[in-house]
């Protein structure tokens, strides 16, 4: 029923999204991956026209083939198909601040994407984020706050049960563990639920398994075991 268009599992955040968006939840897809800055990546795309860029989930079943593209997009869409899975919560008001906090997380925090690409590889030590990138850090930790503030729970995830907003922050809870970023204690724990969830450690896999590795990604620093200091 589904087909999953991603990119390099140990640098593509948006893939990682958009297959724990599927995976996480108990749904089950065939996925097709694409080398990032290469012609095979957008080769692959020519098959989930008009999408250009990945995730890109094409459906298939009861009616026409359709493709929907764009992680929100592709959370929504799930939802509306499976409501049982539960990607956001059943309660209103969390329901609405997880979808809060996926959409903000989506649009926003433009210097730590560009200052700490997610590198599934490596973990440094002696990394210097630029205040820019502590901001950033703060302003997710305050949302990671409120949400827990709105939902107590004495799980490991935002609002209780896994849900999507906590898919939508794999990817920072990797890049704080890569570049040794500096979050509390309350929210290192949150960190280390991510790095240890069985599905992202499912994704890492095969993400080292893959034999290609993007030196453009890499930093010339100190490196220690994945996960680094964390742990």
């Amino acid at each position: 029923m589904y087909t999953l268009a991603i990119a390099d599992r140990a640098y593509s955040s948006w893939s990682l999204r958009g297959w724990l968006l599927v995976v996480r939840f108990g749904l089950t897809a065939t996925v097709e991956s694409g080398r990032l800055y290469t012609s095979g990546l957008s080769d692959l795309l020519e098959h989930y026209a008009p999408a250009t860029t990945v995730p890109a989930l094409r459906i298939a079943g009861d009616g026409p083939e359709r493709v929907v593209w764009d992680s929100l997009a592709i959370a929504e869409t799930l939802a509306e198909l499976h409501p049982e899975a539960g990607h956001w919560p059943a309660e209103p008001v969390a329901r609405g601040l997880a979808r809060s906090l996926a959409a903000e997380m989506h649009a926003g925090f433009q210097s730590l994407r560009t200052a700490c690409p997610m590198n599934l590889r490596r973990a440094y030590v002696g990394f210097d984020p630029s205040p820019e990138v502590l901001r950033d850090l703060k302003r997710i930790e305050l949302l990671w706050r409120v949400a827990r503030e709105a939902a107590p729970n004495d799980g490991p995830w935002l609002f209780g049960d896994y849900c999507a907003a906590d898919a939508f922050f794999a990817p920072v809870a990797a890049r704080i563990a890569t570049y040794d970023l500096p979050v509390s204690a309350e929210n290192a724990t949150y960190v280390l639920a991510h790095l240890g969830d069985r599905c992202f450690l499912d994704w890492r896999a095969a993400a080292l398994a893959d034999p290609v590795e993007l030196e453009r990604y890499d930093l010339a620093l100190p490196e220690l075991p994945w996960p680094g200091p964390l742990v």
